[in-house]
Formats: structure tokens, sequence, C-alpha cells
């Protein structure tokens, strides 16, 4: 046999086996005996194991109110590593920062326990760039779950993540130092210096460690994971409702500012997350802050000229699919047409209630009776050119007017309005009727 052929016949089995090589596990399906494979343990132990033996070693461990203060202030400084470092930083460049604000914010990332640097903002690229896709590492619509953390429990082929560059962060020596060294330093400002903190402090050695540190950082860590699946699915979509993102309170509140989402989604290199003072981003007011004391420059801001036009186009397509649901009548493009005499003669021999206004033929047989001006008024106009007497002739119609007259429409009359024919009833009376109109 031949090497070849051999070959082939090696990977004819392993392609009907499903153990070739080159599969990911991930993109096999879940069975009860490779179930456990499909699992990202390390996802586990992070984000659901470590936390749920601090919940129980909380039950005999008191919260002290000088760790409280501590655990409600790191998680400020955690949060901010990765809101405005991880984030609006390294993933969106919204700004620059001096090299001491970018080692703090470093260190204060690793402190939230969400991967380097460098993992972080590639997946929050991808995501941005492939929102709602398959190649959104985080697409809410695989589930709301998968969203939270569904992504981070089970494996997923890498590959199958959408490409970005990053060439920037491999570029950054404070990044790529933080990310060779990344288990040493989240370790450290994760678990240990809270802890060193606590207990030096005031003593409170497992306090500082179950509270300030593992639930502590369980909190950002769930705060972090609602902006990828409830910024998704909860709130209001003011600046464009193509795609999933949504601004809500709530997750504003628990994300220091990552909550206005559809906004962030739409200007994405925008320091703010919150355009209105009274909306709360403490991130966009530490960027801020930061700036006056000159820590960071180039604040990227996107004109509120821009921001508004985007807002009101967006408003507008929400009153066009609102306006679709209702009747505005059949469109003049679609009505049948008429010869001005064919109109004439529908009222004077058919008998049919008919006014044209603006070259439009309508039905006011149902109407006459409940007319505002008396239905004699509208019959004295029945098969003649009533343009002028609705548009202020006799009255000046309001726009409520207009929209009832517009679900009226039967036919449109060639050439707009009455010719020749017109002559032999401009004298007809106020009072005067069709001979064989039913109104």
């Amino acid at each position: 046999m031949s090497a070849c052929h051999h070959s082939k016949c090696v990977s004819h089995i392993e392609t009907q086996s499903g153990l070739r090589s080159r599969d990911h596990i991930a993109d096999t399906p879940i069975t009860v005996q490779n179930w456990y494979k499909h699992v990202n343990w390390w996802g586990v132990v992070l984000t659901i194991l470590v936390p749920l033996y601090a919940c129980v070693q909380a039950i005999w461990i008191p919260l002290q109110w000088r760790t409280a203060i501590l655990s409600l202030v790191y998680y400020f400084v955690t949060g901010l590593g990765i809101t405005a470092g991880y984030h609006r930083l390294w993933s969106h460049t919204s700004y620059r920062a001096s090299n001491g604000l970018k080692v703090f914010l470093a260190l204060g990332g690793a402190g939230a326990g969400e991967g380097s640097i460098r993992w972080w903002a590639r997946n929050h690229r991808a995501h941005h760039r492939y929102t709602d896709t398959n190649l959104d590492p985080y697409s809410v619509n695989k589930g709301l779950l998968y969203s939270h953390m569904g992504w981070l429990v089970m494996k997923q082929n890498p590959k199958r993540i959408g490409r970005v560059d990053i060439s920037d962060l491999n570029e950054d020596p404070i990044v790529v130092w933080q990310h060779q060294n990344y288990l040493p330093v989240v370790i450290f400002m994760a678990l240990l210096l809270p802890t060193l903190l606590s207990g030096l402090s005031w003593g409170d050695w497992a306090g500082g460690f179950i509270y300030a540190g593992i639930l502590r950082m369980a909190f950002v860590h769930q705060a972090t994971f609602c902006v990828n699946s409830l910024a998704h699915w909860l709130g209001d979509q003011p600046f464009d409702a193509s795609k999933s993102s949504r601004d809500h309170f709530l997750t504003a509140l628990l994300a220091l500012g990552e909550g206005y989402h559809n906004f962030h989604h739409e200007f994405p290199s925008d320091y703010r997350n919150a355009t209105k003072w009274y909306q709360y981003d403490p991130t966009k007011w530490a960027i801020r802050i930061w700036e006056y004391f000159g820590l960071a420059y180039n604040v990227k801001q996107f004109h509120p000229d821009d921001v508004q036009k985007r807002h009101i186009q967006q408003q507008h397509a929400i009153l066009a699919k609102q306006a679709a649901k209702l009747d505005w009548g059949v469109p003049p493009s679609r009505l049948p047409v008429l010869e001005w005499e064919e109109y004439v003669e529908q009222t004077e021999k058919v008998g049919r209630c008919l006014i044209a206004i603006a070259g439009i033929v309508h039905d006011v047989t149902d109407f006459s009776e409940s007319h505002p001006g008396g239905s004699l008024m509208l019959k004295s106009l029945i098969g003649k050119d009533a343009t002028a007497a609705f548009h202020g002739g006799v009255y000046s119609h309001s726009k409520v007017a207009h929209n009832l007259l517009a679900t009226m429409r039967v036919a449109s009359v060639r050439g707009g309005c009455e010719v020749e024919i017109w002559k032999t009833h401009q004298h007809s009376d106020v009072e005067e009727t069709p001979p064989m109109c039913r109104c």
C-alpha cells in the first residue's frame, strides 16, 4: 500500500470518527460522553466556584465597616481599570494617557481579574466589529446567559472569533508587560493587596481576603458581564435600532457608566458613554479630572451636531415604523385614473358622492353627514374641483382633515382639474345637489 493511499485511508477514518486533530472541541456536538471537554474549567473556577466559596465563608466571617469601605473603594479602583483603562483607553483609544496613569489602570484592571489588557481588548474590538454575528465572541443572539458569562465557562474556538487589528497593543510596553506577567500581577492585585491593606491596617485578614478580595472581584465581574448581556437586551435605542445595544440606567449604575451602550456602539471612540450631565457616568468624570491634571490628553468627543443628527435620524426611523402601521389611504400612484368627464359622469349619472381636490377624487358618501361645516356645503362641491375651497377658499382645513381626506381616495383625475366642461357647472347654486346623489 502506498504512503499516499495510506494517508487517505487514515484521513477518511478520522473524518468518520470525528477525531480529526484539527477539529476544535467547540465545533463538535455536546454529548453525555464529552460535555466536560466543552467546559472551560478555568472560567468555571474563577467566575462560579471561587465566588461560591467566598459566599459560604461570609456566613462565618463578619463584615467590618472598614473592610466594607475598602471593598467599595477598591471596586471603583478596579472597575475604573476596566472601564477607563481596558475599555475606553486601550480598546477604543478614546484618549491618551501618561505612563503613570497607564500603569495605574493596568494594575487596577488586573485587580478586576478579567484577563490581560491584550486579551480583553482583542475580544472587545471583535465584539464591536462583528456585533450580533457569529464572529462576535459574546453575541447576545446566542442567548442572554451565553452573552453574560456562558462564553467564558464554555470553550470557544479562537479561530471563530472575528479578526481585528491589535498591532497598537503589541507595541505598547505596558500592555506587553502586563500580558507576559499577568498571573502574578492578578494574584497580587486582586487578592493579596486588599488582604494586606485590611490585615495590616485593622487586623481583618480574613475579611480583606473574602470581601475586598474575592467578593469585590466577583461583583466587578458581574457588572462587566451585564454590559455584554443586559446592555444588549434591556433599555432604549435612541441612536440606532439596527443592532442590539441599548441604553439603561441600571446597567450604567452597575458598571460605572458603561450602560449607555446604544450611544457607545454608535460613537465608540467617544470618551463618554453618557452625553447628558445628569446621566451616571463616573468613568467620564474620571477622565475629565485626569485631563484637567494633565494625566489624560487627546480626549476624543464627537461634535454635538453629529450626536443630534443621529438621534433625530433614529427618531424619524421610529416614527416611520409607527406610521407604517396606520391607514394613510391608498397611495396616489396606485389609484385608477379618470378623465374629468368620467369623474363628472360618476356623480351626475351614477349618483356617487365624489369630490376632486388637488387632482385626487375622494368618496365622501360616509362622511357628508358628519362634516363639521354641514352636509350642504359638502354636497355643493360634488362633481367639482374643490381644491381652492379645501385649501382656504372656504376654510383652511387642519392636518387632521388632510389625514381623514386621504383615507377617502378612490381615483385620480388626468390633468388634475376640470377643463371645458367646468363652464357648465360654474354657476351651480350652493344648495344644489346632483340629481341622483345618495349622500
